[in-house]
């Protein structure tokens, strides 16, 4: 088995201008953490902006989130998350967590996906799989050998869960807890931006609505400690 931090190592080398693209396909294998790299689409829609893929985003009413008009079809939030490559890195890590593919994948679960632009990742002042108790605790190799793994998969599994809401729709000043997380959120406009308080994180677009959820475009990371 390779090691954790080589292909850690190339998650981190992958830039935004990558050609492939590796959607979420319903049904598909959960490969190991190891085994994958994360290239997805490019397309993009605003908020503001009904046109574009999928269903169309309702161009008024009180929320960027609200579901368009009639039924969503067959679409899934695993069949539009790879679309957008200004969040492949996030696509990539929803994408090793086993519950979260799972749940994105399936109709009767209704998710909100707040994904962190790549650049808000790279920012981070470590990694989204790395603890410092981790490395206080067991020092530099804290994520080598099988035991690592794991330590790096929870960590990622916690990250990836404080970006996804249980509801769909969202509107305005509902107050909602992520997935595993015990601070409530919500979202209201803020002189004309629509903002995710109470830290204030910008929504800067909408990728798309599919018939189980929505997947909006965040300026930044959410606390995840």
């Amino acid at each position: 088995m390779r090691s954790l931090f080589v292909t850690l190592a190339a998650l981190s080398a992958a830039t935004v201008s990558s050609q492939l693209v590796v959607p979420l396909h319903r049904g598909s294998a959960i490969r190991p953490l190891q085994q994958r790299l994360f290239p997805f689409g490019r397309e993009q829609v605003s908020i503001m902006d009904p046109a574009g893929p999928g269903p169309a985003i309702p161009p008024t009413g009180s929320s960027p989130v609200e579901p368009p008009p009639g039924p969503g079809g067959d679409v899934l939030l695993s069949d539009i998350m790879g679309r957008d490559k200004s969040v492949n890195l996030f696509a990539g890590f929803l994408r090793d967590i086993e519950s979260a593919a799972r749940r994105i994948d399936d109709p009767s679960q209704k998710t909100m996906i707040l994904a962190p632009l790549n650049s808000a990742i790279e920012k981070l002042p470590r990694k989204p799989w790395e603890d410092p108790k981790d490395y206080g605790a067991l020092g530099p190799n804290a994520y080598e050998g099988d035991d690592g793994q794991e330590r790096a998969q929870r960590n990622l599994r916690r990250f990836v869960e404080a970006h996804m809401l249980p509801v769909f729709p969202w509107v305005r000043g509902e107050k909602v807890r992520a997935i595993g997380d015990d601070q409530e959120i919500w979202w209201e406009t803020k002189h004309g931006v629509k903002v995710i308080q109470p830290a204030g994180i910008e929504i800067v677009s909408c990728i798309s609505t599919a018939a189980n959820g929505q997947v909006l475009i965040i300026k930044n990371v959410r606390n995840y400690a």
